[in-house]
């Protein structure tokens, strides 16, 4: 993102009737919907209004107090995720069971209770299963939990927060010409030879990425490939240097499921939230800022993408 803001600018280009409707038309058409040119025309205004909702929570966001910004950030995040369903399923909402938000977390939080802790559990209905199902052919999350903190070290716009406050090496860096160049910190920080960390990641690895020589690994562009994350702003690939649960799953289903459980947190453990914001006793504190303020400028761009890549 070369300018602040500027993935708003695509989201704008929805607000018209006309071209919304033939964008969905499109879709539909690509999916083999037998009506497509009906459900397009039903399903434009709901489309639009699902975008520029999620916008305003955005704006609204940015310049509220961080003790609202995870409430607002959320429901901005599900509205841009609604429109995104909308253009793969021209039903939704068919029944009520993808209506839930599809993902729970621990109601009543523990003596010493730590974020980075915290766990969130996919449900086999709603809105996070049907959209990951849709949109990434995701099926097996059903009944997995994931930690805060295993999901926050996916990201790599976070890379240095874990390693000033916690010592974590959470990335090794691709070139600036999207190459992984396997070396010896590397191997010797998955405690594995090269030939066996080779066949770790050709297991692994999605995406048109391929061997320039026995120990270069190239991409054709930086995006998102699988274990890979994407740093948006300097537009480069890395490779996570933690491996847990959440490693498999794209990011935009990370910065989901932890803005679901900060909002949750925010709206009913009202006691402990304004306590963190207050008297910052721990790393929750610096982390959880940090997130919110890369999630704020990276998740709609994440979202919004997915949606240019269908024009």
């Amino acid at each position: 993102m070369n300018e602040k803001y500027q993935h708003w600018d695509f989201i704008h280009y929805f607000q018209s009737a006309v071209y919304s409707q033939k964008f969905l038309k499109k879709c539909y058409d690509e999916i083999g919907f037998s009506q497509a040119e009906l459900k397009s025309y039903d399903n434009c205004y709901p489309f639009m209004y699902y975008l520029e909702q999620g916008e305003l929570y955005y704006k609204q966001a940015m310049t509220s107090p961080l003790s609202l910004k995870p409430i607002l950030l959320f429901y901005g995040y599900i509205h841009i995720i609604k429109a995104i369903v909308l253009t793969e399923d021209p039903e939704y909402p068919e029944t009520t069971t993808v209506l839930a938000h599809g993902i729970t977390s621990r109601k009543r939080k523990k003596q010493q209770y730590r974020f980075l802790q915290d766990e969130v559990k996919v449900q086999k209905n709603g809105l996070f299963s049907h959209f990951s199902d849709l949109v990434f052919h995701v099926k097996h999350l059903v009944g997995e939990k994931y930690k805060m903190e295993d999901m926050l070290v996916q990201i790599p716009e976070l890379e240095e927060a874990f390693l000033v406050l916690l010592k974590k090496k959470t990335m090794f860096w691709f070139t600036q010409q999207h190459e992984l160049i396997i070396d010896e910190s590397i191997l010797s920080h998955y405690h594995m030879s090269e030939n066996l960390f080779k066949q770790y990641l050709n297991e692994k690895l999605t995406g048109d990425l391929s061997w320039d020589s026995a120990n270069t690994l190239r991409a054709p562009y930086a995006k998102e490939y699988l274990p890979f994350r994407w740093h948006v702003n300097k537009n480069r690939l890395a490779l996570p240097g933690i491996r847990n649960v959440a490693t498999t799953i794209p990011e935009v289903l990370i910065h989901y499921a932890i803005l679901y459980n900060l909002s949750m947190i925010a709206r009913y453990e009202t006691e402990w939230w304004v306590e963190l914001l207050k008297n910052r006793t721990n790393e929750d504190y610096p982390i959880i800022t940090t997130f919110i303020n890369v999630t704020t400028q990276k998740s709609p761009f994440l979202l919004l993408k997915i949606l240019k890549d269908k024009i």
